[in-house]
């Protein structure tokens, strides 16, 4: 039996209509931006498998440090204990963010990483006495698929099966000139029950890679701060410079309450989450009385192994050469960017950092659902390149080991694609 057959026999898998679904693909091992499958072929990894991979795969000096801490410490309850990984990854972490995080909360992964930062500000109101438990957040946003994450995310085919049982947010636009003061006023009017706005800074990136201006949302974020609404920036898939900068907070004077991280953060080689929070969100829940203790843990929180490779991965992300590679990738986009831009099948290009996101011309709306989709998937993977299509939207988001010979191979076939699909 093939492991394709034995695969189908056992696993249900993510995003997956198994009935109708293509047979997995195989993959034996990784190297850099590539996974090979069990005949050999090689796949360029263009979207950093879901996001996470940000050095290349099986890098050595991340698995070196992974292999050497399972000989140290495999695991060891967080509540009660502690150990070096967990502590120099929050100083770490802390000491490159915005000065005004102050806490590191470990958690699993990007779901309950963006769990805790909404509990931390519904239960701040909570211990302080005030009745706040109003959400805001964007039309159309994604911050995971665990409740309380899905509650906050557009309402979609995604979540309608349980939309019944997703408390109630109250969702606005995305910010531009044009609407920044009516969505001032709105903020305005909530104020008295608004207990936190939560978003992806400048990219949505399920919604399709949808790009906003950091100059609106520092003036939404700053009249938050003004009418004391609590801020959640979701740099799970924004983080560790995807836009250009080492976080997308980096682009906006106004800070955030309380950051949300995970995908990037090991470097993509295993699952951890982690949420920042400020003093001020801090001391609300110190206190005499234990009702007031944040009830909130993972069996795994703040894993020494997890801690290991996000080590790694920051050291390797503090390296002059990944920023060089950051900014090389930027300026190649850009040019391919402005080299298609006026074919008549793409609807609409845009870049934000490394992200790059083309909008294929079908003479419908834009869709996940689209019926090119799959035509454009398997396109592409018969090339030799993954890219997984938001349904006629494909992005370009790749390790920042990528080659200036691989991306141009990349580009060179999605402009085949124009010409040919």
């Amino acid at each position: 039996m093939t492991l394709v057959d034995r695969d189908l026999k056992v696993i249900w898998h993510p995003y997956t209509q198994m009935k109708i679904a293509s047979p997995p693909i195989p993959i034996v091992r990784g190297e850099g931006t590539c996974l090979f499958d069990e005949d050999g072929k090689k796949y360029i990894d263009a979207i950093s498998s879901w996001w996470v991979n940000i050095h290349g795969h099986a890098h050595p000096y991340i698995a070196k440090k992974v292999s050497e801490q399972l000989f140290k410490l495999e695991h060891a309850i967080f509540a009660g204990f502690t150990h070096e990984g967990a502590v120099e990854l929050a100083e770490r972490l802390l000491s490159i963010l915005p000065a005004n995080q102050q806490k590191a909360f470990y958690s699993d992964d990007g779901s309950t990483a963006v769990e805790v930062g909404i509990k931390m500000c519904l239960q701040y109101w909570h211990n302080k006495g005030e009745g706040r438990n109003k959400i805001l957040a964007f039309k159309n946003a994604y911050h995971g698929d665990t409740f309380g994450a899905m509650a906050v995310s557009g309402r979609s085919a995604f979540t309608a099966a349980f939309d019944s049982l997703l408390f109630e947010v109250e969702f606005i636009d995305l910010p531009n000139i044009s609407n920044i003061n009516a969505l001032k006023s709105q903020i305005s009017s909530l104020k008295s029950q608004a207990a936190c706005f939560i978003f992806e800074p400048l990219v949505q990136g399920t919604a399709g890679m949808v790009m906003y201006e950091a100059e609106f949302l520092n003036q939404l974020m700053k009249h938050c701060r003004e009418e004391g609404v609590l801020m959640i920036a979701d740099e799970v898939f924004t983080g560790f410079g995807r836009t250009g900068k080492p976080f997308a907070c980096n682009h906006v004077d106004e800070q955030p309450d309380i950051m949300c991280f995970s995908k990037g953060l090991t470097g993509g080689t295993m699952a951890l989450g982690l949420t920042t929070c400020t003093l001020k969100i801090y001391e609300a829940f110190l206190s005499d009385s234990r009702l007031k203790t944040l009830f909130h843990g993972h069996s795994f929180t703040a894993n020494p192994v997890a801690c290991a490779a996000a080590l790694a991965s920051l050291d390797l992300f503090m390296e002059a050469a990944t920023d060089e590679s950051i900014k090389r990738i930027e300026t190649s986009h850009h040019q391919f960017k402005l080299k298609i831009k006026d074919h008549p099948k793409v609807k609409t290009i845009r870049q934000t950092g490394t992200i790059l996101a083309l909008e294929w011309q079908t003479g419908n709306d834009t869709s996940y659902f689209s019926s090119l989709r799959d035509t454009l998937y398997n396109y592409f993977l018969a090339a030799g390149i993954i890219l997984r299509p938001l349904g006629n939207i494909i992005y370009i988001l790749p390790p920042y080991c990528i080659t200036d010979a691989e991306l141009t191979y990349i580009y060179s076939k999605i402009e085949q694609a124009l010409d040919e699909i």
